[in-house]
Parts: C-alpha cells; sequence; structure tokens
C-alpha cells in the first residue's frame, strides 16, 4: 500500500466515525480533513514544521485548500473534542499504566518561565516533561487516557481514569497507583513478575516510541500537547484495527502498526 493509497483509506475510516460532523461555512477543511492531518502528525513525529513542509511538498493534491501551517496547528487544537468518538469500550478485564514523555532536555530546566514540563523519572532516568495515563481493554485497544506533568504521582493525578470504568471492568495496575486512602474494589495492583499480561501495555508504549517517536515532543504550549497526546491515542486504535482483530488459539491478540511507519 502507497502512502496516497494510506491517507486515502485513513481518511475514509476518519470519515465514517465523523458522518455527523458539519463543516463551517468559512471554513476551508471539512472537520473529518482536520482530524486526517493531525493523525497524520502524529504518526509522521518530528516537529511542526518538519511536518508541514513534508504535507506541502508531496500531498497537497489531496488536500488542496491546506491553510498556512500555523493555522493547521490551531485547527488541529480546536478539533480536539472529536478524539473521543475514536475510544474503545471496556471489557472485563483492563489495564492501566503510565508513560513519560519529555519536552525539554534535563539541563535546560528553568531556563523559561513558560516552561510547561516538570521534572519527573521515567524508565529509572530523569526527564523534564509530561506524563500519559492510558487505560486499555484486554484487547489492547485504548479506552481512556490522560496526562500531566511528568512530577505527579500516579494514584493521586490518574485515579479518576480508575474510578470512570468502576462497575464494568476489573482494572490491574503496577504499585504505582497505590493510595493509602484509596481502595476501589475493581482495582488490582500487581508486583512485578505478576500477571504478565499486563505487558501489553508496554508492547503498546514501546511501538508509540518506534513509530511515532511519542517519547519527545516538541510542544510549548500544555493545551496543543494534550491535543498531540490525544490524536495520538485516536491514531493506534485506528491503525491496530486497521485489519481487524484476530485472536490467535490462546485468544491473544497480536497488535503491530509497524507497516505504517511513515
Amino acid at each position: 500500500m502507497t502512502t496516497v493509497h494510506f491517507i486515502i483509506e485513513l481518511f475514509c475510516r476518519v470519515d465514517d466515525m465523523m458522518a455527523d460532523a458539519q463543516k463551517h461555512s468559512q471554513a476551508a477543511l471539512y472537520p473529518s480533513e482536520v482530524v486526517t492531518l493531525a493523525l497524520l502528525f502524529t504518526l509522521k513525529g518530528g516537529g511542526n514544521r518538519a511536518f508541514y513542509r513534508w504535507l506541502k511538498r508531496d500531498y497537497l493534491p489531496l488536500f488542496p485548500e491546506l491553510p498556512h501551517r500555523t493555522r493547521l496547528f490551531r485547527l488541529f487544537n480546536t478539533h480536539r473534542r472529536w478524539i473521543d468518538r475514536f475510544r474503545a469500550k471496556p471489557t472485563v478485564l483492563s489495564v492501566i499504566d503510565t508513560y513519560g514523555i519529555e519536552l525539554i532536555h534535563p539541563r535546560r530546566e528553568g531556563r523559561s518561565t513558560q516552561q510547561i514540563g516538570r521534572k519527573g523519572k521515567s524508565n529509572s532516568r530523569w526527564i523534564v516533561g509530561g506524563k500519559l495515563c492510558l487505560l486499555q481493554n484486554q484487547l489492547g485497544l485504548i479506552v481512556d487516557w490522560d496526562c500531566d506533568t511528568a512530577n505527579v504521582y500516579d494514584g493521586s493525578a490518574f485515579q479518576h481514569v480508575v474510578d470512570d470504568v468502576a462497575g464494568e471492568t476489573v482494572v490491574f495496575a503496577d504499585v504505582g497507583f497505590s493510595k493509602q486512602d484509596w481502595h476501589p474494589d475493581h482495582l488490582r495492583l500487581c508486583q512485578r513478575g505478576e500477571w504478565n499480561d499486563r505487558m501489553i501495555i508496554e508492547t503498546t508504549l514501546s511501538m508509540l516510541t518506534l513509530v511515532c517517536h511519542f517519547k519527545k515532543v516538541m510542544h510549548r504550549k500544555w493545551a496543543y500537547f494534550k491535543s498531540r497526546v490525544g490524536y495520538t491515542m485516536a491514531l493506534f486504535n485506528l491503525l491496530v484495527q486497521w485489519h481487524g482483530l484476530e485472536p490467535d488459539k490462546t485468544g491473544m491478540v497480536h497488535l503491530s502498526i509497524a507497516e505504517f511507519s511513515l
């Protein structure tokens, strides 16, 4: 499948999920076009300028009404409300974990008064940035997500993600989600090496790192950072279901998005 065919099919899938989205009379792009471009940006990775240069140089015929770069990225942010349509439904079992995203090098911490990231640990090393919390069902699809600065404690900052699915699923988490005065019945805390099926979320995060270059982004406003995170979650759910979810003999679904790397 060529990149052109992939972009066209991606647009068709997005448009099917946004069939009731109305285009403003003064808008140049349809909402589904904006969301498609935002998903391409998260898949391509890298900075705003490099993505816009690549898009305008190679694929302008697909989006002839492409606005100016700064206008386009403002549209990504204002159309963030459509992301929720791409979330999956909870299943009997779910897994939750967090993922550090670097915004600036730790040596540059505090140089700017507009710094949005905070210093925290990710994979046993210090970063200055944000933290993603994602909840996946047993098929590996993302049910819910949220983000905060990298210095927050998982059990305090993201307990609402667990509480929102009470009565719908049993959530397995690591001990980072333990909290003294918070013990929901549907939360199961696992020690290291216990219930290894939780590794499905580590596989997801590894794919996002390698394919979407998601470990480090360059946003300087929190709203744009949150939009980037949300579009990445929506993109993942679309790509892993591209050919359908086919479990093996043991019921395990093998997820992959490597073939879509740009």
